[in-house]
């Protein structure tokens, strides 16, 4: 059965894409539908189900265009594997976030990632707290690239709190950036894994990607960015507050922390389970909670995190 269907008010380059790459992707999911392109024509030869059911979803992907500056890729890829919501693009808990470097898809890998992944697209403050391993920065980052590739926004912000986990910063040699920068790594290797290394230094250099400490962030305002405030249980209530404060129009902020790892000088100072406490009943903020279940790394890291929380339990019932 053949059909064609008429690209009207919109240029086909746009649907297409450079190359025909983008319907070439779109094509790729109907492997028994011969598909010729024509101008702004599309000529169908196939089975009645395969014709209706690529013409529903190029509807779709249509849509996607006109809330959106270019599409990619990604786009097809959410119609198909995602929850179809032209809106906000929102993906649903299993769906690829994104591809790393070696093309590998990267996706939430347990069910509170899952719940991670939904809040961002419901929220624009999400509070990820939990041990470490659990994947919390990582999918941060990964939903802050996915959101950059597609346009939504125009920066990606990471940050940290440069507080010592028992080392002295002065004693490390070099200038500030050399001091600071190891502070920094995890989060330069989670966006290695992601982006192709010319690429991420060339986003670094014209300030589309920044890492810096979170004294940097003070009298910013952060318009349609994503930005991630990592290692959360460092900062004191005013610190958190300042970071908060910098939100501005269409900007999404990831903050992740583990309240069990607090390296401030009185474990007392640390603001983010208190911040969030006080946040808790607004709208448009979530709180994911992550345990040593959600662990995603060696699974010696769970059984090592469940002998210290013990150790922590029976040190706070001898008090």
């Amino acid at each position: 059965m053949k059909k064609t269907i008429k690209l009207e008010a919109i240029d086909p380059i746009e649907i297409y894409g450079a190359g025909n790459k983008i319907l070439t992707e779109f094509c790729s999911y109907f492997p028994n539908l011969k598909v010729v392109a024509r101008g702004h024509d599309l000529i169908l030869d196939g089975k009645e189900n395969d014709l209706a059911e690529f013409q529903v979803r190029l509807e779709e992907l249509i849509q996607r265009r006109h809330h959106k500056m270019n599409l990619t890729v990604y786009d097809v890829e959410d119609i198909f594997d995602g929850e179809s919501a032209p809106d906000k693009f929102r993906l649903n808990g299993d769906a690829i976030i994104v591809h790393g470097t070696d093309g590998k898809p990267i996706r939430a890998r347990n069910k509170t990632q899952q719940e991670m992944v939904k809040a961002y697209f419901d929220n624009d403050l999400v509070f990820a707290v939990g041990p470490a391993g659990t994947g919390k920065t990582y999918i941060a980052i990964a939903l802050a690239v996915r959101a950059l590739k597609n346009r939504e926004i125009r920066r990606i912000i990471l940050t940290r709190p440069a507080v010592e986990a028992g080392e002295r910063l002065g004693f490390l040699p070099g200038d500030l950036k050399d001091k600071l920068d190891p502070y920094l790594q995890p989060l330069y290797d989670a966006l290695e894994d992601m982006i192709p290394s010319k690429k991420l230094q060339d986003f670094m250099a014209d300030g589309t990607i920044q890492i810096a400490p979170l004294a940097y962030m003070r009298g910013r305002t952060l318009d349609r960015a994503c930005v991630i405030l990592d290692e959360a249980q460092n900062t004191n209530l005013v610190q958190l507050k300042m970071f908060l404060t910098r939100m501005g129009t269409s900007a999404k902020f990831i903050v992740t922390g583990d309240a069990t790892q607090i390296d401030l000088p009185r474990r007392s100072d640390s603001g983010l389970l208190t911040g969030i406490r006080l946040l808790k009943d607004l709208k448009g903020i979530a709180t994911i909670t992550f345990t040593s279940e959600d662990i995603v790394r060696h699974p010696l890291v769970t059984k090592i995190v469940k002998a210290f929380d013990r150790m922590a339990e029976g040190s706070e019932s001898e008090e």
